[in-house]
Order: structure tokens, then sequence, then C-alpha cells
């Protein structure tokens, strides 16, 4: 079932930001953000080059995952969303979060009303989930004004941890407590 959330645009009609699973017929428009360059280059995927290479992101990592949500404009993906709850005993409370949005959509405030829409839903559909981490590249400062806006916490700076288009980079990291306030 689609997650919805209305927002105010220009001509002060309402248009509804939607959370989605993913659907094969995304392809074309999955390939508009995965495919473009100002988008991925703050991703751990590599731009996309062809429809196929598109087609095949979503039926093997997206419509098999457990909460991998499309963040659409009338149905119409716009960007990405994932949050992975980790799998081992120890570390069933905590969970990764990933996003892009396409890039004629930044500065509107949808990645930010996207990940507050998945987040209210990911805790009520993971029990188990208290903590909720993003880590960021440190050049990437939109990313991190949503996370900031949300509430989420800036832990520090992890230096040297990935291994991003071929230079070992620094990141932050961010969390988010199921006990902490969300504006």
């Amino acid at each position: 079932m689609p997650i919805t959330y209305e927002m105010e645009n220009t001509d002060n009609n309402s248009l509804a930001i939607t959370l989605r699973p993913y659907r094969l017929s995304d392809a074309e428009d999955f390939l508009m953000y995965a495919g473009d360059e100002r988008v991925t280059q703050f991703t751990r995927w590599n731009t996309l080059n062809s429809k196929e290479q598109a087609l095949s992101y979503i039926k093997e990592f997206c419509i098999p995952h457990c909460y991998c949500k499309s963040i659409c404009f009338n149905d119409r993906s716009i960007g990405f969303l994932f949050i992975k709850p980790y799998d081992e005993d120890n570390e069933k409370c905590r969970a990764e979060v990933g996003y892009a949005v396409a890039a004629e959509y930044w500065g509107r405030g949808i990645a930010t009303r996207a990940l507050k829409m998945a987040i209210i839903d990911v805790f009520k559909q993971f029990t188990d989930l208290v903590r909720l981490q993003a880590k960021v590249l440190i050049e990437n400062k939109g990313s991190q004004r949503v996370l900031e806006k949300l509430g989420f916490q800036k832990e520090g700076l992890l230096r040297k941890y990935t291994i991003h288009r071929g230079t070992a980079s620094d990141l932050f990291m961010y969390s988010l407590l199921s006990t902490d306030p969300m504006p």
C-alpha cells in the first residue's frame, strides 16, 4: 500500500508524494535519476547507462528488498529510498537509511518528506528497531541537511571508511532513535 504525503506547490494546489514498492514499469523513470551523475555521485551504485541496467537493478535489488520504495509524484518514480534492517540478532535494533531524488526535484523538500513518511512507517513495521543510521559522504551537504531537518544527530566522522568511486573516503555517521523527537 502506498504511503502518501500532501505537499503544497506554488499554485496552492496539493501535490501528493507517495512511497510505494518498485515496479518493472518504473525502469525508464528510474534511469532518469540513476543515470544522472549529479544524482549518483553520492550513492553507492554506479551511474546506470541503459534501460536494461535499470530493469536489472529494480528486479535484483529494489523488488526483493524488505524496504525499498519508489518516491513518486502522481505515481511517477522520481526518487529512491531504502531502509535496511540488520539481520544479526545482536544488530536487529538498527537499520541503514539511503535515498536519492532526481536532480530536477532538488530543493523542494521531497527527500525530507519522503524520509519522514518512511521513518514513521518503518518504526511501526519493524518492532525491534530503535535506531536508524545514515552514512553520508562529507561532500554531500544536501543529504546532511535532510537528515538534520528530521532530527538525526551527527555522531562523528568516519575517516577513510569506504571506497567511493575508487578513493578511500570520509563519511559522517548520523542516527535517529525511535525515542528522539522528529519535527
